[in-house]
Protein backbone atom coordinates (compact mmCIF):
# COMPACT_ATOMS: atom_id res chain seq x y z
CA UNK A 1 0.00 0.00 0.00
CA UNK A 2 1.06 3.60 -0.60
CA UNK A 3 2.27 5.42 2.52
CA UNK A 4 4.27 8.58 2.96
CA UNK A 5 5.95 10.72 5.60
CA UNK A 6 4.66 14.28 5.09
CA UNK A 7 7.47 15.87 7.11
CA UNK A 8 10.29 13.73 5.74
CA UNK A 9 13.30 15.57 4.34
CA UNK A 10 14.56 14.76 0.87
CA UNK A 11 18.16 14.21 2.07
CA UNK A 12 16.92 11.82 4.77
CA UNK A 13 14.80 9.96 2.23
CA UNK A 14 17.89 9.70 0.09
CA UNK A 15 19.99 8.28 2.93
CA UNK A 16 17.43 5.71 4.02
CA UNK A 17 16.54 4.57 0.50
CA UNK A 18 19.90 4.71 -1.25
CA UNK A 19 22.88 4.77 1.15
CA UNK A 20 25.38 5.21 -1.68
CA UNK A 21 25.14 7.32 -4.82
CA UNK A 22 27.75 5.13 -6.47
CA UNK A 23 25.64 2.03 -5.90
CA UNK A 24 23.11 2.96 -8.58
CA UNK A 25 23.43 1.45 -12.05
CA UNK A 26 21.25 1.36 -15.14
CA UNK A 27 22.38 -2.20 -15.88
CA UNK A 28 19.16 -3.83 -14.59
CA UNK A 29 17.19 -1.65 -17.02
CA UNK A 30 19.56 -1.90 -20.00
CA UNK A 31 17.43 -4.25 -22.10
CA UNK A 32 14.29 -2.23 -21.42
CA UNK A 33 15.99 1.02 -22.45
CA UNK A 34 17.54 -0.50 -25.57
CA UNK A 35 14.14 -1.62 -26.79
CA UNK A 36 12.40 1.69 -26.04
CA UNK A 37 11.69 3.83 -29.10
CA UNK A 38 10.52 7.41 -28.59
CA UNK A 39 7.67 8.50 -30.87
CA UNK A 40 4.70 10.83 -30.60
CA UNK A 41 2.70 7.93 -29.15
CA UNK A 42 5.34 6.09 -27.13
CA UNK A 43 6.19 5.48 -24.36
CA UNK A 44 3.30 7.81 -23.48
CA UNK A 45 1.32 10.61 -25.07
CA UNK A 46 3.33 13.53 -23.65
CA UNK A 47 4.60 14.73 -27.05
CA UNK A 48 1.16 14.52 -28.61
CA UNK A 49 -0.57 16.45 -25.82
CA UNK A 50 2.21 19.01 -25.54
CA UNK A 51 1.75 19.77 -29.23
CA UNK A 52 -2.03 20.01 -28.74
CA UNK A 53 -1.41 22.61 -26.03
CA UNK A 54 0.93 24.58 -28.32
CA UNK A 55 -1.62 24.49 -31.15
CA UNK A 56 -4.33 25.67 -28.75
CA UNK A 57 -2.25 28.68 -27.72
CA UNK A 58 -1.49 29.58 -31.32
CA UNK A 59 -5.14 29.34 -32.30
CA UNK A 60 -6.56 31.35 -29.40
CA UNK A 61 -5.82 34.51 -27.46
CA UNK A 62 -5.44 32.90 -24.05
CA UNK A 63 -5.50 35.28 -21.09
CA UNK A 64 -4.09 34.41 -17.68
CA UNK A 65 -4.69 35.52 -14.11
CA UNK A 66 -2.84 38.59 -12.86
CA UNK A 67 -1.09 37.16 -9.80
CA UNK A 68 -0.15 33.53 -10.58
CA UNK A 69 -0.43 33.80 -14.37
CA UNK A 70 -2.60 30.68 -14.61
CA UNK A 71 -5.09 29.99 -17.41
CA UNK A 72 -8.42 31.69 -16.95
CA UNK A 73 -11.25 29.29 -16.27
CA UNK A 74 -13.13 29.98 -19.50
CA UNK A 75 -10.37 28.33 -21.59
CA UNK A 76 -10.10 25.12 -19.56
CA UNK A 77 -13.12 23.06 -20.79
CA UNK A 78 -12.22 23.51 -24.47
CA UNK A 79 -8.53 22.65 -23.98
CA UNK A 80 -9.51 19.70 -21.79
CA UNK A 81 -11.63 18.21 -24.58
CA UNK A 82 -8.74 18.41 -27.05
CA UNK A 83 -6.34 16.38 -24.87
CA UNK A 84 -5.87 12.62 -25.01
CA UNK A 85 -7.41 12.06 -21.58
CA UNK A 86 -10.25 14.59 -21.12
CA UNK A 87 -11.59 14.74 -17.58
CA UNK A 88 -15.25 15.05 -16.67
CA UNK A 89 -15.10 17.69 -13.95
CA UNK A 90 -18.12 17.84 -11.65
CA UNK A 91 -17.15 21.05 -9.85
CA UNK A 92 -19.07 24.32 -9.79
CA UNK A 93 -16.01 26.56 -10.22
CA UNK A 94 -13.16 24.49 -11.66
CA UNK A 95 -9.76 26.15 -11.92
CA UNK A 96 -6.55 25.11 -13.69
CA UNK A 97 -5.58 22.85 -10.77
CA UNK A 98 -8.89 20.96 -11.24
CA UNK A 99 -7.54 19.65 -14.58
CA UNK A 100 -4.34 17.75 -13.64
CA UNK A 101 -3.27 17.07 -17.25
CA UNK A 102 -3.60 20.75 -18.16
CA UNK A 103 -1.86 21.79 -14.95
CA UNK A 104 1.08 19.46 -15.58
CA UNK A 105 1.43 20.43 -19.23
CA UNK A 106 1.27 24.11 -18.30
CA UNK A 107 4.13 23.60 -15.83
CA UNK A 108 6.32 22.11 -18.57
CA UNK A 109 5.25 24.68 -21.15
CA UNK A 110 6.26 27.63 -18.98
CA UNK A 111 9.50 26.15 -17.63
CA UNK A 112 10.65 25.15 -21.11
CA UNK A 113 10.73 28.85 -21.99
CA UNK A 114 8.63 28.41 -25.11
CA UNK A 115 5.99 30.92 -24.04
CA UNK A 116 5.89 34.51 -22.83
CA UNK A 117 3.40 36.57 -20.89
CA UNK A 118 2.51 39.77 -22.69
CA UNK A 119 0.35 42.52 -21.27
CA UNK A 120 -1.88 45.13 -22.86
CA UNK A 121 -3.56 47.48 -20.44
CA UNK A 122 -4.88 45.19 -17.69
CA UNK A 123 -4.95 41.97 -19.72
CA UNK A 124 -2.15 39.40 -19.56
CA UNK A 125 -1.92 36.88 -22.39
CA UNK A 126 0.08 33.67 -22.74
CA UNK A 127 1.71 33.56 -26.17
CA UNK A 128 4.11 31.21 -27.93
CA UNK A 129 7.49 32.79 -28.71
CA UNK A 130 8.02 32.19 -32.48
CA UNK A 131 11.83 32.08 -32.24
CA UNK A 132 11.84 29.52 -29.42
CA UNK A 133 9.09 27.51 -31.14
CA UNK A 134 11.31 27.23 -34.22
CA UNK A 135 14.10 25.79 -32.06
CA UNK A 136 11.61 23.29 -30.65
CA UNK A 137 10.50 22.22 -34.12
CA UNK A 138 14.08 21.42 -35.09
CA UNK A 139 14.31 18.74 -32.39
CA UNK A 140 13.45 15.12 -33.14
CA UNK A 141 10.96 13.16 -31.01
CA UNK A 142 13.63 11.72 -28.69
CA UNK A 143 15.14 15.15 -28.06
CA UNK A 144 11.74 16.65 -27.32
CA UNK A 145 10.84 13.83 -24.94
CA UNK A 146 13.99 14.26 -22.88
CA UNK A 147 13.78 18.06 -22.94
CA UNK A 148 10.35 17.71 -21.32
CA UNK A 149 11.49 14.95 -18.96
CA UNK A 150 14.46 16.96 -17.67
CA UNK A 151 12.31 20.07 -17.35
CA UNK A 152 10.02 18.13 -15.07
CA UNK A 153 12.36 15.88 -13.09
CA UNK A 154 15.42 18.08 -12.75
CA UNK A 155 14.22 21.69 -13.02
CA UNK A 156 10.57 21.94 -12.03
CA UNK A 157 9.72 24.71 -9.60
CA UNK A 158 6.04 24.39 -8.81
CA UNK A 159 5.46 27.99 -7.83
CA UNK A 160 4.89 28.32 -11.59
CA UNK A 161 1.50 26.67 -11.03
CA UNK A 162 0.74 28.45 -7.79
CA UNK A 163 2.28 25.88 -5.44
CA UNK A 164 4.91 26.68 -2.85
CA UNK A 165 8.40 26.59 -4.34
CA UNK A 166 12.03 27.43 -3.73
CA UNK A 167 13.43 24.88 -1.27
CA UNK A 168 14.65 21.31 -1.67
CA UNK A 169 11.40 20.03 -0.16
CA UNK A 170 9.29 21.94 -2.70
CA UNK A 171 11.02 20.47 -5.76
CA UNK A 172 8.91 18.23 -8.00
CA UNK A 173 11.43 15.41 -7.79
CA UNK A 174 11.23 15.39 -4.00
CA UNK A 175 7.49 14.76 -4.17
CA UNK A 176 7.92 12.17 -6.91
CA UNK A 177 10.68 10.28 -5.08
CA UNK A 178 8.73 10.34 -1.83
CA UNK A 179 5.79 8.84 -3.69
CA UNK A 180 7.70 6.43 -5.93
CA UNK A 181 10.01 4.75 -3.44
CA UNK A 182 7.27 4.22 -0.88
CA UNK A 183 4.67 2.90 -3.29
CA UNK A 184 4.15 -0.82 -3.88
CA UNK A 185 5.06 -2.34 -7.24
CA UNK A 186 1.64 -3.96 -7.26
CA UNK A 187 -1.43 -2.20 -8.61
CA UNK A 188 -2.97 0.09 -5.99
CA UNK A 189 -6.74 0.53 -6.03
CA UNK A 190 -8.70 3.48 -4.67
CA UNK A 191 -12.23 2.15 -4.14
CA UNK A 192 -13.62 5.59 -3.26
CA UNK A 193 -12.80 9.20 -4.06
CA UNK A 194 -11.78 9.74 -0.44
CA UNK A 195 -9.35 6.83 -0.66
CA UNK A 196 -7.29 8.65 -3.30
CA UNK A 197 -6.68 11.65 -1.03
CA UNK A 198 -3.02 10.77 -0.44
CA UNK A 199 -2.04 11.27 -4.08
CA UNK A 200 -3.66 14.72 -4.11
CA UNK A 201 -0.76 15.92 -1.95
CA UNK A 202 2.12 13.52 -2.54
CA UNK A 203 3.04 13.77 -5.34
CA UNK A 204 0.05 15.91 -6.44
CA UNK A 205 -2.46 15.08 -9.16
CA UNK A 206 -0.60 17.06 -11.82
CA UNK A 207 2.43 14.82 -11.21
CA UNK A 208 0.27 11.70 -11.42
CA UNK A 209 -1.01 13.00 -14.76
CA UNK A 210 2.54 13.65 -16.01
CA UNK A 211 3.72 10.20 -14.88
CA UNK A 212 0.89 8.85 -17.01
CA UNK A 213 1.68 11.03 -20.04
CA UNK A 214 5.39 10.14 -19.94
CA UNK A 215 4.54 6.43 -19.88
CA UNK A 216 5.96 5.89 -16.38
CA UNK A 217 2.74 5.05 -14.53
CA UNK A 218 -0.43 3.25 -15.58
CA UNK A 219 -3.50 5.19 -14.44
CA UNK A 220 -7.02 3.81 -14.56
CA UNK A 221 -9.83 6.33 -14.12
CA UNK A 222 -13.52 6.14 -13.37
CA UNK A 223 -16.69 8.17 -13.60
CA UNK A 224 -16.65 11.47 -11.72
CA UNK A 225 -19.38 12.01 -9.17
CA UNK A 226 -21.07 15.36 -8.44
CA UNK A 227 -18.90 17.93 -6.62
CA UNK A 228 -15.79 15.83 -7.19
CA UNK A 229 -12.70 16.19 -9.32
CA UNK A 230 -10.60 13.71 -11.29
CA UNK A 231 -11.46 10.16 -10.24
CA UNK A 232 -8.39 7.89 -10.09
CA UNK A 233 -9.48 4.27 -9.68
CA UNK A 234 -6.05 2.63 -9.60
CA UNK A 235 -2.37 3.16 -10.39
CA UNK A 236 0.58 0.88 -11.10
CA UNK A 237 4.23 1.76 -11.50
CA UNK A 238 5.79 0.84 -14.86
CA UNK A 239 9.37 -0.39 -15.45
CA UNK A 240 10.37 2.69 -17.44
CA UNK A 241 9.29 4.85 -14.54
CA UNK A 242 11.44 2.76 -12.20
CA UNK A 243 14.47 3.42 -14.41
CA UNK A 244 13.92 7.15 -14.99
CA UNK A 245 12.81 8.13 -11.48
CA UNK A 246 15.73 6.30 -9.88
CA UNK A 247 18.20 7.75 -12.38
CA UNK A 248 16.88 11.29 -11.93
CA UNK A 249 16.94 10.97 -8.15
CA UNK A 250 20.55 9.81 -8.10
CA UNK A 251 21.64 12.45 -10.59
CA UNK A 252 19.82 15.22 -8.74
CA UNK A 253 21.15 14.21 -5.34
CA UNK A 254 24.67 13.89 -6.70
CA UNK A 255 24.49 17.49 -7.94
CA UNK A 256 22.67 18.64 -4.81
CA UNK A 257 25.28 17.36 -2.38
CA UNK A 258 28.34 18.08 -4.56
CA UNK A 259 30.62 16.41 -2.05
CA UNK A 260 28.87 17.79 1.05
CA UNK A 261 27.07 15.80 3.71
CA UNK A 262 23.35 15.70 2.96
CA UNK A 263 22.49 17.31 6.31
CA UNK A 264 24.47 20.40 5.25
CA UNK A 265 22.32 20.96 2.16
CA UNK A 266 19.75 23.74 2.55
CA UNK A 267 19.35 25.15 -0.95
CA UNK A 268 18.64 23.94 -4.46
CA UNK A 269 21.59 23.68 -6.83
CA UNK A 270 21.63 25.62 -10.07
CA UNK A 271 20.86 22.91 -12.61
CA UNK A 272 20.74 22.96 -16.39
CA UNK A 273 19.62 20.65 -19.17
CA UNK A 274 21.74 17.63 -20.03
CA UNK A 275 22.19 16.11 -16.58
CA UNK A 276 20.77 12.77 -17.75
CA UNK A 277 22.31 12.83 -21.21
CA UNK A 278 25.66 11.14 -20.51
CA UNK A 279 23.95 8.19 -18.84
CA UNK A 280 21.24 7.69 -21.46
CA UNK A 281 22.96 8.53 -24.76
CA UNK A 282 24.12 4.94 -25.31
CA UNK A 283 20.47 3.79 -25.16
CA UNK A 284 19.05 6.75 -27.09
CA UNK A 285 21.61 7.82 -29.74
CA UNK A 286 18.94 10.02 -31.35
CA UNK A 287 19.32 12.38 -28.37
CA UNK A 288 21.93 14.52 -30.12
CA UNK A 289 20.76 18.03 -29.19
CA UNK A 290 20.29 19.10 -25.58
CA UNK A 291 17.63 21.75 -25.03
CA UNK A 292 18.88 25.18 -23.99
CA UNK A 293 16.75 27.77 -22.29
CA UNK A 294 16.41 30.98 -24.28
CA UNK A 295 18.83 33.41 -22.67
CA UNK A 296 17.69 36.72 -21.31
CA UNK A 297 20.98 38.44 -20.55
CA UNK A 298 21.72 42.12 -20.08
CA UNK A 299 19.73 44.48 -22.31
CA UNK A 300 20.98 48.02 -22.67
CA UNK A 301 18.66 50.96 -23.10
CA UNK A 302 16.56 53.49 -21.25
CA UNK A 303 13.94 51.69 -19.15
CA UNK A 304 10.58 53.38 -18.68
CA UNK A 305 8.61 52.26 -15.62
CA UNK A 306 5.13 53.17 -14.44
CA UNK A 307 5.09 52.95 -10.64
CA UNK A 308 1.57 52.78 -9.20
CA UNK A 309 0.02 52.92 -5.75
CA UNK A 310 -3.73 52.64 -6.13
CA UNK A 311 -4.83 55.23 -8.69
CA UNK A 312 -1.71 57.31 -8.13
CA UNK A 313 1.24 56.71 -10.42
CA UNK A 314 4.63 58.04 -11.47
CA UNK A 315 6.39 57.41 -14.78
CA UNK A 316 10.16 57.06 -14.42
CA UNK A 317 13.10 56.70 -16.81
CA UNK A 318 16.29 54.96 -15.69
CA UNK A 319 19.40 53.84 -17.63
CA UNK A 320 19.94 50.08 -17.84
CA UNK A 321 23.41 50.28 -16.27
CA UNK A 322 22.12 51.55 -12.91
CA UNK A 323 21.33 49.09 -10.13
CA UNK A 324 17.96 48.31 -8.58
CA UNK A 325 19.11 50.42 -5.61
CA UNK A 326 18.93 53.41 -7.93
CA UNK A 327 15.45 52.38 -9.05
CA UNK A 328 14.32 51.99 -5.42
CA UNK A 329 15.64 55.43 -4.56
CA UNK A 330 13.92 56.91 -7.61
CA UNK A 331 10.59 55.40 -6.54
CA UNK A 332 10.94 56.73 -3.00
CA UNK A 333 11.88 60.17 -4.30
CA UNK A 334 8.91 60.18 -6.68
CA UNK A 335 6.56 59.48 -3.77
CA UNK A 336 8.46 61.73 -1.33
CA UNK A 337 9.25 58.85 1.04
CA UNK A 338 12.34 58.67 3.23
CA UNK A 339 15.08 56.00 2.93
CA UNK A 340 14.86 54.65 6.50
CA UNK A 341 13.50 51.16 5.81
CA UNK A 342 14.34 47.94 3.99
CA UNK A 343 12.79 46.97 0.67
CA UNK A 344 12.69 44.29 -2.00
CA UNK A 345 11.60 43.78 -5.60
CA UNK A 346 9.73 40.60 -6.58
CA UNK A 347 8.83 39.42 -10.07
CA UNK A 348 8.30 36.40 -12.32
CA UNK A 349 10.61 35.64 -15.23
CA UNK A 350 9.47 34.36 -18.62
CA UNK A 351 9.19 30.80 -17.28
CA UNK A 352 6.88 31.83 -14.45
CA UNK A 353 9.47 31.35 -11.69
CA UNK A 354 9.26 33.83 -8.81
CA UNK A 355 12.30 35.84 -7.77
CA UNK A 356 13.07 38.32 -5.03
CA UNK A 357 15.91 40.87 -5.01
CA UNK A 358 16.42 42.40 -1.57
CA UNK A 359 17.99 45.43 0.07
CA UNK A 360 21.73 44.87 0.79
CA UNK A 361 21.03 44.84 4.54
CA UNK A 362 18.71 41.83 4.21
CA UNK A 363 19.98 38.32 4.92
CA UNK A 364 19.59 36.48 1.62
CA UNK A 365 20.98 37.37 -1.81
CA UNK A 366 20.58 38.44 -4.55
CA UNK A 367 20.81 42.08 -3.50
CA UNK A 368 19.58 45.21 -5.22
CA UNK A 369 23.10 46.68 -5.05
CA UNK A 370 24.41 43.90 -7.32
CA UNK A 371 21.68 43.66 -9.95
CA UNK A 372 21.37 46.16 -12.78
CA UNK A 373 18.09 47.29 -14.29
CA UNK A 374 19.24 45.86 -17.64
CA UNK A 375 19.60 42.42 -16.02
CA UNK A 376 15.89 42.16 -15.25
CA UNK A 377 14.30 39.34 -17.30
CA UNK A 378 11.28 41.48 -18.10
CA UNK A 379 9.61 42.53 -21.33
CA UNK A 380 7.43 45.60 -21.78
CA UNK A 381 4.08 44.87 -20.14
CA UNK A 382 5.63 42.76 -17.35
CA UNK A 383 5.70 44.11 -13.83
CA UNK A 384 7.37 43.81 -10.45
CA UNK A 385 6.20 44.51 -6.91
CA UNK A 386 8.27 46.98 -4.90
CA UNK A 387 7.75 46.29 -1.19
CA UNK A 388 9.01 49.09 1.03
CA UNK A 389 9.04 49.12 4.85
CA UNK A 390 8.18 45.56 5.91
CA UNK A 391 6.32 46.93 8.94
CA UNK A 392 4.02 49.41 7.20
CA UNK A 393 3.82 47.30 4.03
CA UNK A 394 3.99 49.86 1.25
CA UNK A 395 3.59 47.90 -1.98
CA UNK A 396 3.93 49.52 -5.39
CA UNK A 397 3.26 48.00 -8.81
CA UNK A 398 6.28 48.65 -11.06
CA UNK A 399 5.32 48.04 -14.68
CA UNK A 400 7.94 48.05 -17.43
CA UNK A 401 6.32 50.25 -20.08
CA UNK A 402 9.09 50.45 -22.66
CA UNK A 403 12.78 49.94 -23.36
CA UNK A 404 14.04 52.82 -25.47
CA UNK A 405 17.45 53.31 -27.10
CA UNK A 406 20.21 54.36 -24.68
CA UNK A 407 20.30 58.03 -23.72
CA UNK A 408 24.00 58.75 -23.01
CA UNK A 409 23.30 62.17 -21.51
CA UNK A 410 20.93 60.74 -18.88
CA UNK A 411 23.09 59.52 -16.00
CA UNK A 412 20.46 59.30 -13.25
CA UNK A 413 16.78 58.32 -12.96
CA UNK A 414 14.29 60.92 -14.10
CA UNK A 415 10.62 61.50 -13.30
CA UNK A 416 8.75 61.87 -16.60
CA UNK A 417 5.14 62.19 -15.52
CA UNK A 418 3.02 62.12 -12.37
CA UNK A 419 -0.65 61.58 -11.61
CA UNK A 420 -2.36 61.88 -8.25
CA UNK A 421 -1.21 63.06 -4.86
CA UNK A 422 1.42 60.94 -3.12
CA UNK A 423 0.16 59.22 0.07
CA UNK A 424 1.42 60.36 3.46
CA UNK A 425 4.13 57.92 4.50
CA UNK A 426 3.45 58.39 8.21
CA UNK A 427 -0.19 59.45 8.20
CA UNK A 428 -0.69 57.67 11.53
CA UNK A 429 2.00 59.77 13.23
CA UNK A 430 1.06 62.88 15.19
CA UNK A 431 3.41 65.45 16.73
Amino acid sequence: MFTFDPIGAFPRLWQTTFPSIDAFSLDPYAELLKQQVITEDSPGLILKDFQIFLDFLQGNEVSVSTVNQLLQAKFLPDLNQHLSYPIDIQLQRPIQKSYPYINGLYLLLRLLGITQITQYRRKQTLRVDPAVLEKWRQLNATERYFALLETWLMLANEDVIGERGGSVLDHSLYKLALFWFRTSNERIAFPTYKAQTDIHFIPGLHNIALLHLFGLLDVQTGETEPRQGWRVVSIQKLPLGEAFIRLATHTFMDQLTDGKAVEEVDALPVLDYGGLHSQLISFFPEWRTIWQMPGEGYQDGLYIFKVSWGKTWRRLAIPANLTLDWLATAILDAYQFDYDHLYEFSYRDRTGRSYTVAHPACEDPPFTSDMKVGDLPLAPGNFMTFWYDFGDDWKFKVELVDIQPPAPKLKEPQILETKGKAPEQYSWYEE
